[in-house]
């Protein structure tokens, strides 16, 4: 299931056709507050002006949906708050019938997203937590996926780095609240799903592959000039700063996995050769929009997630 619950639902235009209870203007057209019933069923309840729904109203639809909020001319506009016939629900802000500003989405199963809107879909800032893990992602979305600089934070550690088309790439690390940090990039490599029939091109799926460089303390902070940085203290201050509340600049945050000023204590060195993908990426899949955004398969924790 996506973050629409379901497909946005139309509201019928009134023009005066349908049932109708309420004030009128001297022109007879409906204004002020009134109840109307459609003639598809749905019903409204609330302000008009000039004819249309306009101020604060109820619009209830047939299949048990229902928007509460504002209106302008006919369209949703303002605060509102949409339930779905699912169950999930959006409580934020609309422009001309779509959610578009500041809102949170409520999915059936408890996970919620909390952001930025852009012409319906997640735009922007914003955090999905997700009910099952008790973990979320904490960044940049461009249309609907989770793209640019972010956060993935877990119970007991984290990954920053940069997200693109659903996928972590290129250098980051791992924050493990035991004191260490994990320092490396994801590359992604094509994988070969075989072929349906001859005559159709090979199935190719893109996979992050996590390679790991060097192991280290926690870092104090993240500066830009590594030789002009005097060496971290070691692991007994542990402030690591998230992508979410950073004062640096967007550039400063997607480099901060490269290198940290100073020489800073090799915990345990690796081999250039030597892939490592942690354990706790394979326990956490990096689902990011309810089994869509995933960049490999969660084993199980998420299957029942929809896109």
């Amino acid at each position: 299931m996506s973050d629409l619950g379901s497909e946005e639902l139309e509201e019928e235009g009134e023009n005066d056709i349908g049932e109708y209870e309420g004030d009128r203007n001297e022109a007879g057209e409906r204004h002020g507050h009134g109840k109307a019933r459609l003639p598809n069923g749905d019903t409204y309840e609330g302000s008009y002006e000039f004819g249309k729904r306009h101020g604060q109203g109820i619009y209830k639809f047939k299949n048990g949906a229902r928007y509460m909020g504002e209106y302008v001319k006919n369209k949703k506009h303002g605060q509102g708050t949409f339930i779905y016939p699912d169950g999930s629900r959006y409580e934020g802000e609309w422009a001309d019938d779509q959610r578009h500003g500041h809102g949170v989405y409520y999915y059936v199963n408890n996970d919620t997203y909390t952001g930025d809107w852009f012409a319906h879909q997640r735009h922007g800032q914003g955090t999905y937590f997700y009910a099952d893990t008790g973990s979320k992602y904490v960044g940049t979305w461009v249309n609907g996926q989770q793209e640019g600089a972010a956060e993935l934070v877990h119970l007991n550690h984290r990954y920053q780095g940069k997200f693109m088309n659903k996928n972590p790439v290129g250098p980051g690390k791992y924050v493990f609240d035991i004191g260490c940090e994990q320092h490396g990039e994801y590359r992604l490599t094509d994988t070969e799903r075989g072929e349906e029939e001859e005559e159709e091109e090979t199935l190719i799926t893109i996979v992050p592959k996590w390679k790991a460089t060097k192991i280290t303390d926690l870092a104090l902070w993240t500066p830009t000039l590594a030789e002009e940085q005097p060496p971290t203290e070691g692991p007994g201050q542990e402030e690591v700063v998230g992508i979410e509340g950073r004062g640096e600049s967007e550039e400063e945050a997607q480099d901060m996995p490269e290198g940290y000023e100073g020489e800073m204590e090799m915990l345990r060195p690796l081999g250039e050769d030597q892939d490592m993908y942690p354990e706790e990426a394979r326990e956490y899949g990096y689902d990011l929009d309810q089994g869509n955004v995933s960049f490999e398969e969660e084993e199980g924790r998420q299957s029942d997630l929809q896109d």
